[in-house]
């Protein structure tokens, strides 16, 4: 995932707050992927976006009825996934 830093202590894993403001981008080529403003609170350990900066932020590959395999749009870098019907509203997806 290129958003959130990992941290391993001693065998104990832990995941730090990701930054609360601004514009996420790639890890791999600095590509804006989404805005603060579309972030919102998940019990996942990741930061979750409602939406993408701009339609070509992102490409995605269907994996299942419910779940899209999203990339970078530049680079082609893994970003994990887009969950269907899975955001903050009924119908709203979530990355």
């Amino acid at each position: 995932m290129s958003f959130c830093r990992l941290e391993i202590n001693k065998g104990t894993k832990a995941f730090f707050a990701c930054p609360p403001a601004g514009v996420y981008v790639c890890s791999k080529c600095n590509h804006p992927l989404f805005s603060s403003r579309s972030k919102f609170a998940h019990s996942s350990p990741w930061p979750a976006f409602t939406e993408t900066i701009r339609e070509d932020s992102v490409t995605k590959m269907m994996e299942t009825l419910t779940a899209y395999k999203v990339l970078c749009g530049k680079c082609g870098n893994g970003l994990g996934h887009e969950f269907v019907n899975d955001g903050p509203e009924e119908g709203i997806s979530r990355f």
